[in-house]
């Protein structure tokens, strides 16, 4: 007789169908093992001594009798039950063994998800190592917030270029072209990846080339006369907030470093005794170490923070824990308070006011001032700077810039612009 689902929730464990009386009702034995209840065609329900009900499937192939596995009770109801039954009664007659098919089936399922983009993906990141810290956590943040919700479980040899566009065009409806942009970059180096390793044909990244909005490049807000920077650096030194907060503030115009580089500082990168701030190539968007020579003022300023933070890691360590680096919007924010709005003075504009003034007013030559920023440039023999290029110079550079700044806030503004035959 066919199973029902009142039937089965009626099966209990250790009472075993043993047909029914003269009324037609159920009468059930007394049994210790497992015991089982057919449904038809192969199919019957395996209720163990502990209740749980087993959907099983028997057959034969070659003479030989199987057995395939289908799934619990209610988990797979009576209808999900009947119908893998007709499913493996049909590879039965291709001549197709159901329990070899299934393995096979588990086999392509592991290796899609081995396969997949964001397993690739991860593995690629891996193999790339660190670079930059603020770098890496932009790639990362892509990756998790924007790629992997999208292609993430998709085998990377199948993912399309409308598919990758779709994920996308998810960055561009929310105004991130630049995002958008940088995405479909990172995309494009875990398929390359892939294909290195066997695993796509092809980047179909390439394919959207021109296929995303076109993001005009804004450049930092920054002041870049010595009027305005004056009644900066007097707002600055003015600045009521937290002691961790007013260092970064304060040293942001004196180190002009990437704002990632400044909140990620380590004291042990600091070494007060040389005056010098060494950054390993990790931490540096170059992947190249960095020399920051220190003048007095900032100095004094690491000094009188030290006794604050100098027992952490990080030089600035966040208000909720020393474990993490101040926040990234903190200066941004501090900044915001004085007044100056994002269109005005960014925590990166510093380096666009140093650039500007020690080249235009202060007149110290520009390769000096490229290297103190670490740009990626080269001398005139092709031959790329190293960290300790121009030291001394830089050194005194650093210490005349902390003056003229000092200057400019005290109203003289009477630095002598300095030559480099001087």
């Amino acid at each position: 007789m066919a199973l029902t689902d009142t039937k089965i929730r009626t099966l209990k464990a250790g009472m075993k169908p043993a047909g029914t009386d003269s009324t037609g009702k159920l009468v059930y034995e007394a049994t210790t093992r497992p015991y089982r209840v057919t449904d038809g065609k192969g199919l019957y329900i395996e209720v163990h001594a502990n209740g749980s009900k087993y959907w099983r499937f028997k057959y034969r192939v070659s003479g030989k009798e199987s057995r395939l596995a289908i799934g619990t009770y209610p988990e797979v109801s009576l209808a999900q039950a009947r119908q893998a039954r007709d499913e493996a009664r049909a590879l039965l007659a291709q001549g197709v063994d159901p329990n070899q098919h299934k393995k096979a089936a588990k086999a392509a399922k592991q290796e899609a998800s081995a396969n997949s983009f964001k397993a690739v993906a991860l593995e690629w990141l891996e193999k790339r190592g660190k670079k930059s810290t603020t770098g890496d956590e932009r790639l990362h943040r892509i990756l998790e917030k924007d790629l992997f919700p999208v292609l993430g479980s998709r085998p990377i040899g199948e993912i399309t270029p409308p598919e990758l566009l779709k994920a996308l065009r998810r960055i561009e409806a929310r105004g991130a072209l630049a995002t958008a942009k940088k995405a479909r970059q990172e995309a494009g180096q875990v398929f390359r990846y892939a294909v290195a390793t066997g695993r796509a044909e092809r980047d179909p990244s390439i394919d959207l080339r021109g296929a995303l909005q076109a993001h005009t490049v804004k450049h930092f807000a920054a002041l870049t006369t010595p009027k305005d920077v004056a009644i900066l650096m007097a707002a600055i030194n003015d600045y009521q907030g937290t002691p961790v907060v007013s260092a970064a503030l304060k040293l942001s115009p004196l180190l002009f470093c990437r704002p990632g580089e400044l909140r990620h500082l380590e004291w042990s990168e600091v070494n007060m005794d040389e005056q010098l701030i060494e950054l390993p190539a990790s931490k540096m968007k170059t992947s190249e170490p960095h020399i920051i020579p220190l003048s007095d003022q900032a100095s004094a300023i690491l000094e009188g923070l030290h006794p604050l933070t100098g027992n952490g890691l990080y030089v600035f360590p966040s208000a909720r824990g020393r474990s993490r680096p101040l926040s990234e919007n903190a200066v941004r924010v501090a900044l915001r308070s004085l007044g100056y709005t994002n269109e005005q003075m960014t925590p990166h504009g510093f380096r666009a006011m140093a650039r500007t003034l020690l080249d235009e007013v202060l007149g110290f030559p520009v390769d000096w001032i490229e290297h103190q920023l670490a740009h990626a440039v080269k001398d005139a023999n092709g031959r790329a700077y190293n960290r300790t290029r121009h030291l001394e110079q830089r050194q005194r550079m650093m210490q005349t810039w902390a003056d003229y700044l000092d200057g400019l806030r005290q109203g003289l503004d009477n630095v002598i612009p300095f030559r480099a035959s001087q």
